[in-house]
């Protein structure tokens, strides 16, 4: 068996496997599908294993593919410092989506704990809703994002808080008929579990100012006209938790860790600064 592996290869299969998707992975690369197909079947040929299981549900990694992306990290993380010292090139910018409210919530934490581990590699952050920050990395516009809601199946979990009514101090919104909701937008990640929520308490509601502007959903809730929901940790000090106001229980919302083909170790100092953040 020939013990050379064309990084371009690895490559391939690192963003197929993060993004769990050989269609988007050939998005991702600029390349045909077929062009991807064949480059990840010449790979398992190469290593005598398989490494992902496609179907029409996507590509999800086997037990050796698993094994195999850890390692393949790992080279690809050190074949790009390689060039870059041979280069004397600076690191691409990182790239790092967050929805805003975690973005208002982490914002100083993840600049705070990037800075002495960055290693000269710029973070630029993109703040928009879940749903728009995985299309944006299926497109190769994000390096990593971390997201509410549905996600894809080779999404990392990185763990969940509850989901909490939100209002104004010594507030009334919450007693009115209907019920006044502010969910920042219509694609909010929260508005399937919030609805579901509301109808099983039979409780009618009407959803209003989602302009995409999470600080208009706060200053409405701040003025007494609507409620939110958020999750705990992301409830600002001047608003409170409706915990005991008579709302519907809300189930908790995991939160889940996306990463592209960017292997290299400013992307994985990244995810390990992420995953502490959460497990505080």
């Amino acid at each position: 068996m020939p013990r050379d592996l064309d990084p371009v290869l690895l490559r391939t299969f690192v963003c197929t496997a993060r993004l769990g998707n050989v269609t988007a992975a050939a998005a991702s690369l600029n390349l045909t599908q077929s062009t991807v197909s064949q480059q990840l079947k010449r790979l398992e040929e190469q290593l005598g294993r398989r490494l992902l299981e496609r179907d029409y549900r996507g590509a999800r990694l086997t037990a050796e593919g698993a094994r195999a992306l850890a390692v393949f990290d790992k080279l690809l993380a050190a074949h790009e410092l390689a060039w870059q010292s041979l280069q004397g090139d600076s690191p691409p910018p990182l790239r790092l989506g967050l929805p805003p409210d975690l973005m208002r919530r982490w914002l100083p934490d993840v600049l705070r704990r990037w800075e002495p581990v960055a290693q000269g590699t710029e973070l630029r952050l993109h703040c928009t809703l879940s749903i728009r920050l995985v299309a944006a990395l299926e497109r190769g516009e994000l390096d990593a994002a971390v997201v509410q809601g549905a996600v894809p199946p080779q999404a990392e979990c990185l763990g969940e808080d509850a989901l909490v009514w939100v209002g104004a101090v010594d507030g009334q919104a919450h007693r009115r008929q209907p019920l006044p909701v502010s969910l920042v937008a219509p694609d909010c990640a929260f508005r399937v579990p919030v609805q579901a929520a509301l109808l099983a308490q039979g409780r009618e509601a009407r959803f209003l100012y989602e302009t995409g502007d999470i600080e208009a959903t706060t200053a409405l809730v701040r003025g007494d006209h609507a409620v939110t929901v958020w999750m705990a940790d992301t409830v600002p000090p001047d608003l409170r938790a409706l915990r005991d106001a008579g709302l519907p229980p809300l189930p908790t919302a995991p939160l889940h860790l996306l990463r592209g083909p960017r292997g290299d170790g400013a992307a994985e100092r990244l995810a390990d600064l992420l995953r502490h953040l959460l497990q505080r």
